[in-house]
């Protein structure tokens, strides 16, 4: 059965949605709780989505934000070098190039050069507005990035379907006013309005003011 939606934007979360970097992301992020002795679950259910600052105050909410802050850099740094095992999520190419000629954006917890770093590593081409943790005051599951993205492309909330993979961005998403697409595996626990299990399952064909999305 194909699911039809009309939307004239898509914004798009880029780690677990348009790209895999689930090997490298897991590895820097353990071996960064190692010696704070955090439970790796704990710890991989938290980094995912958000930027990396407001995870560690999650995950260590009694220590000093500066010394997040500082972290923080050191392991955009590290992330932004280590792209071993970075690949596009199937179909993510294709998508991009059917969103071409319409309104879309990438919203990520990444910072431009980390973002730049991955979508590079799987061959992907960068959409011309990217919303980066330099761009909101506040991370996911904030929805700013998502209402920035918006806003900068002239188009209104509920005119925009988002395309994430985590609990954070779904979240994100929803209390943006807009309709979430969940991406991978794990989406449907965090409750997006759609699901697919990887990006070969869309469709873009261009429809009236916008575009229909076709999932299945």
């Amino acid at each position: 059965m194909t699911i039809t939606l009309h939307a004239r934007a898509a914004l798009l979360d880029m780690d677990g949605t348009l790209v895999d970097s689930t090997a490298v992301v897991e590895r820097l992020w353990l071996e960064w709780a190692r010696p704070h002795g955090l439970d790796p679950e704990t710890v991989l259910r938290t980094v995912h989505g958000r930027q990396g600052h407001q995870s560690m105050a999650l995950l260590l909410p009694d220590r000093d934000h500066a010394v997040n802050l500082d972290e923080n850099q050191q392991m955009l740094r590290r992330e932004s070098e280590d792209v071993d095992g970075v690949v596009e999520i199937a179909g993510a190419a294709a998508f991009l190039s059917a969103l071409a000629s319409f309104p879309h954006a990438i919203v990520t917890s990444a910072d431009v050069r980390l973002m730049t770093a991955r979508m590079g590593a799987a061959s992907l081409t960068v959409p011309r507005l990217a919303v980066t943790a330099e761009s909101v005051s506040r991370s996911k599951p904030d929805p700013e990035g998502f209402l920035r993205a918006a806003a900068e492309l002239g188009i209104e909330a509920s005119d925009c379907v988002v395309f994430e993979d985590s609990a954070a961005g779904i979240r994100a998403g929803q209390d943006a006013g807009m309709t979430v697409i969940g991406v991978g595996p794990h989406a449907p626990s965090f409750g997006p309005a759609h699901h697919v299990d990887d990006l070969t399952s869309v469709r873009i064909v261009a429809s009236g003011d916008g575009f229909d999305v076709l999932l299945g």
